[in-house]
């Protein structure tokens, strides 16, 4: 016996179309355009049914159409300094790169090189392609100049923070959190004497590091000894220079020394670990070093592996594309989004002496 089915039969050569699905799910044409948006006023057993439809037929919205219909152009662009060419936050381009695709965009991206002429040449050429918005990206955290950023543009921020006068949502990294993690496992191990490796003091975390570390030892009842806080890098940002070998030498020198040094960064730890070495110090052992970022080009290369707080670069590359798409549809997002540090705990800390 033959079964009658009211879903349509469709030459396997010709377009489905809209109207193929509408007839197939049973319902409207506009429930199904509806569907194909994203729309959230379609109830759930609705949408199901419609997916199953698509799915079953084979259908692809013509996404030209719909984006000429909705008055946008697809395509999310990205705007970094220098990320794009630097190793350790590239993580941000791959994090916005898997995310784009997800929430039904095109990602065009350019770079500025940190020069002023060429970041206005970029926002011309994004604003030229009709770009739905715009995701601004930065190597270290840094507030920005008022003519960096174009507020006609729906922008979201990472890493770095708007000029005084404008309002734009960011997404920051945590560091309080992680630095909080790091020092709470520390203390577990027995440490009490905790020594700090400075960043350059012209770099916005340093500040905020210093600070996080300083409040979580009074928190549990201890200090950072001043004689035990020394500079890492000093001079002009980009035209730095390392000199925390030389400093933590000096003070792994003293007869009396810290348990453990926390480190602005990774590359300071390396050469933290460098000026111990040269003194005989082993660690963990005999000293415990802890570092920041996590480049992986240091962290899982040293030996013993460095323990070290991991910026969640890849997720805040994520949240900045979940918090533009949300921008460009009119929904409400909060103006600063922090994204938790996490301590990596390898091979660099030991129990206290």
């Amino acid at each position: 016996m033959l079964k009658a089915s009211c879903a349509p039969e469709l030459n396997e050569d010709a377009m489905v179309t809209i109207k193929d699905i509408a007839l197939h799910a049973g319902v409207s044409d506009q429930t199904v355009s509806r569907v194909v948006r994203n729309d959230k006023r379609v109830d759930e057993r609705t949408r199901a049914r419609v997916n199953e439809a698509i799915d079953r037929l084979g259908y692809v919205p013509n996404r030209a159409a719909l984006m000429m219909r909705q008055n946008k152009s697809g395509i999310i662009g990205v705007m970094t300094d220098v990320i794009s060419t630097t190793p350790d936050s590239t993580e941000i381009i791959r994090g916005i790169q898997s995310a784009v695709e997800g929430a039904g965009y095109s990602m065009l991206m350019v770079n500025t090189g940190g020069d002023l002429e060429r970041t206005r040449q970029c926002w011309r050429e994004l604003k030229g392609h009709r770009v739905d918005g715009v995701i601004y990206g930065t190597m270290f955290q840094r507030g920005l100049g008022p003519d960096e950023l174009d507020p006609e543009v729906k922008t979201v921020l990472v890493n770095c923070h708007e000029p005084p006068g404008l309002e734009v949502s960011k997404i920051v990294p945590g560091e309080p959190h992680g630095m909080r993690e790091a020092i709470d496992a520390a203390i577990a191990e027995g440490h009490r004497n905790f020594g700090y490796v400075r960043l350059n003091p012209l770099i916005m975390a340093a500040d905020i590091r210093e600070a996080a570390l300083r409040l979580r030892l009074s928190e549990h009842g201890l200090a950072l000894r001043d004689e035990w806080c020394v500079a890492g890098v000093t001079g002009p940002i980009f035209g730095d220079k390392f000199v925390a070998f030389e400093n933590a030498r000096a003070l792994l020198a003293n007869l009396e020394r810290p348990s453990i040094l926390f480190c602005g960064n990774d590359e300071i730890a390396l050469q933290v670990f460098c000026a111990a070495s040269s003194l005989g110090i082993r660690i963990p052992n005999e000293l415990s070093i802890v570092g920041f970022d996590d480049f992986k080009v240091v962290t899982e290369v040293m030996r013993p592996s460095l323990t070290t707080v991991a910026l969640p670069y890849f997720e805040m590359g994520q949240a900045a594309v979940a918090a533009l798409a949300s921008i460009i549809s009119s929904e409400p997002v909060p103006r600063v989004q922090s994204v938790a540090c996490r301590l990596i705990n390898r091979e660099s800390v030991g129990k206290a002496g």
